[in-house]
């Protein structure tokens, strides 16, 4: 029986694409840098994940993502590249500006709160993720939250939910499913711990990495089916 739910933020609670779009519109505007257009934003989106997936297998630190992913973009943009510090730091403010939610995860969370203890567990800055999580109310409604920027190791290191562990206490491997939307962090994040994984994939991308999560939902609410069957 499942008795603790780790949820992902970005893309899976909330909507990150949203809350990118926002933040990237409102820094091009106080930067002077003219228009993100939708096809500028995608070949961004490229670049960054392309950073955050080195993150995940320590490659690099994340001050370098961080200044590497604006540093790649605006030279293959044709922006000035001076500004690069400056912009990030601002962008990881405006991410907190906004907080959209995902197939109504604000009622999901509230409907499981009696019935499961539920956590956040990301890999997202310390202050974009604190913003997000008081502006949405989330950081009322989960059990606790754990941002890697604190804990001082990211998804999908297994010190990461061990870290997790020392804090909530020990649960049986199947009494905990992580739900997240990215298999290089989240699912094999929850493979690397030993515990139940749920990948939420709402776009069908295909599994190129073969990891394979105990379960695939493309609508939060899914994951209400999942815990019934685990009783």
């Amino acid at each position: 029986m499942i008795k603790v739910i780790l949820w992902d933020i970005d893309g899976t609670l909330l909507n990150f694409k949203m809350s990118e779009r926002y933040a990237i519109d409102y820094c091009f505007n106080k930067f002077h840098m003219g228009t993100c257009t939708d096809e500028m934003l995608q070949r961004y989106s490229v670049i960054n994940r392309g950073y955050w997936e080195r993150l995940e297998t320590g490659e690099l630190t994340r001050e370098q993502v961080m200044l590497g992913r604006f540093h790649e973009f605006f030279e293959s943009e044709g922006l000035p590249t001076d500004q690069v510090k400056d912009f990030n730091d601002e962008y990881q403010i405006r991410l907190g500006d906004k907080a959209f939610f995902c197939d109504h995860g604000d009622e999901l969370v509230k409907q499981l709160k009696s019935a499961v203890k539920q956590y956040a567990v990301t890999n997202g800055t310390t202050v974009a993720q604190e913003r997000k999580l008081r502006l949405s109310g989330l950081d009322q409604l989960l059990d606790g939250v754990f941002i890697s920027e604190q804990v001082g190791v990211d998804k999908p290191q297994k010190a990461f939910f061990d870290a997790v562990w020392n804090e909530i206490g020990s649960y049986a491997p199947d009494e905990v499913v992580i739900v997240g939307d990215s298999l290089t962090s989240d699912i094999r994040g929850g493979k690397n711990a030993g515990i139940l994984t749920c990948w939420y994939n709402p776009d069908h991308l295909p599994n190129k990495i073969g990891v394979t999560p105990d379960c695939t939902i493309d609508n939060l609410q899914d994951i209400l089916s999942y815990l019934d069957e685990s009783r």
